[in-house]
Order: C-alpha cells, then structure tokens, then sequence
C-alpha cells in the first residue's frame, strides 16, 4: 500500500468519524441563534471570540505554552512508561516486587499531587511538565508491561538458543511486540494529560489555557469562558487525531496492510508465473 494509499484509507476513516460531531455543532449552532441568556450565548459568538483570540489576542500564545508542556509531558511519559514497562515485563522478581509500590501510586489521584508539586517547585512550566508526565506515565507502563507478557515464551527461548544480544531482542523483538499496546495506554494518557494540563494551570499559573478558562470565569466573560472550553475539547480531539495517524503508519504489520511494493520491481504476469510454475 503506497503513502497515498494509506492517506486516502486514513481520510475515508476520518471522514466516517467526523459526520456526527458536524451534525450536532450545526444543532448547537441553530439551537443558540436567537439565545439571549448570559450564561449560555449563541454558538457564533464563541467561535467568533475564540477566533479573535487566536489572531489578536492572548489566547494564542496561551495555546502554544500549553501544548509544549502536554507534548514534553507526554515524551517524558512515553520514554519511562517503555522503559520500565519492558524492564518490569522481562523480569517477573522485580515486577513482584514493585508490584505493592506500583498499585499505590496508582491508586492514588494524580490531581491529589498538583498543589504538593507547585507549591515544592513553583509556578513555572517545570512542574506543570511533570505533573503531566507523573499522570500520563501509568497507562503506557501498564501497558507495555502487557504487551511485553503477551510475547510468545518460545520466541524468547529461541533468542537466548542463539544467544542473541539482549540489547538486539529489547530492540528487534520486545519493542514491536508491545508497540500495539503501548500506543493504545498513550491513546489513554493523552486524556489524562490534557486534564493534569487544565487543572495544573488553573491552580497555579499566569498563562495556559486553564488559567485562561479560570481568568474568564472570575471576570464573568462567559463568551471567553466557552471559547477557551471549546478550544480545549477541539485540541484534544486533533491531537487524537495525529495519533491514530501515526499508529497506522508506523505500524502496518499489526494492522494487516499489504507491503508496499518496491520501486523498479518487475511484475510477473499471472499466465507466466503458472508456466514457470
């Protein structure tokens, strides 16, 4: 399957997913044309106020102050929720010993660690970076660690018959095989993210989104409330949206595709590959 191919397969699906959100924003709109309450204002006076925050306000570069910390966030997430996931995955003594410490962490509500963080390390991106990352970290853990479990025993058994590298199965074996699940907990903590997101800079910070959405509420802009929580759930929904993308591009095997064909590669006939045959 060609680049263009997989684009087109992408957009078809995008398409299928994105005609009801379509059909219930135009109901929003038509529903809220002539609404004149205070608190509920028309659909068109939120996008038009979103969009002049975006061009001329300061709701852009709270947008983009934002999104660099989720996206650290999530990289730091992604990087020690592998790391340990495969370590925890390829050896059960240190899985059963964590086990206890892991199931507590867990247990405990990751917003219960923003004001404890803040107050330990300020107001700067530092800890809003990992507030996000400390959230994010457990479903790619669990993950991985589940997808390294589902890895065949004799495919491990004939890695150590060759005595192949442990470095070499980490990275030709191990990392595909659990790819698939580690993807779908980064699915899951890309939520998680924009929530530790929100809710970190809504108790401690001077720019953000969420400290936006907070600063409107106090000063009674309803308008500017609801364009900051429409903004919020639309940046959400895109970067769900990249993702899924890229988990069908990188991994093509686990979802079936055909292999693409290479470049200057001759194409037998069928009636000459049954002579030859």
């Amino acid at each position: 399957m060609t680049m263009r191919q997989r684009f087109l397969t992408f957009a078809r699906a995008a398409l299928v997913q994105l005609w009801l959100p379509v059909v219930l924003i135009a109901a929003w709109w038509i529903a809220s044309s002539s609404s004149t309450s205070f608190y509920f204002p028309p659909l068109s006076a939120i996008l038009a106020d979103l969009w002049q925050g975006l061009t001329g306000g300061d709701l852009l570069s709270a947008t983009g102050y934002s999104l660099r910390n989720l996206l650290l966030g999530l990289l730091v997430a992604l990087v020690a929720g592998v790391a340990v996931g495969v370590l925890l995955g390829l050896n059960k003594a240190v899985e059963a010993a964590t086990r206890p410490m892991l199931d507590y962490a867990r247990a405990v509500p990751h917003v219960a660690f923003v004001p404890v963080i803040i107050v330990a390390l300020g107001l700067g991106w530092l800890p809003k970076v990992l507030l996000i990352a400390l959230g994010c970290v457990w479903p790619i853990l669990l993950n991985t660690v589940d997808g390294v479990r589902g890895i065949s025993p004799q495919v491990l058994e004939c890695t150590r018959a060759y005595r192949i590298p442990l470095r070499l199965v980490v990275r030709r074996v191990v990392l595909p095989a659990c790819a698939p699940q580690a993807f779908a907990g980064l699915r899951v903590a890309l939520q998680v993210g924009m929530v530790m997101l929100i809710v970190s800079e809504m108790y401690g910070s001077t720019t953000g989104i969420g400290f936006f959405v907070l600063q409107s509420g106090e000063n009674y802009a309803v308008t500017d409330t609801w364009a900051g929580t429409v903004l919020i759930g639309g940046l959400g929904y895109l970067l769900s949206l990249v993702l899924l993308a890229a988990e069908q591009l990188s991994l093509g095997w686990y979802f079936q595709r055909q292999p693409a064909r290479r470049r200057g590669a001759v194409r037998v006939p069928s009636t000459e590959r049954a002579v030859a045959s």
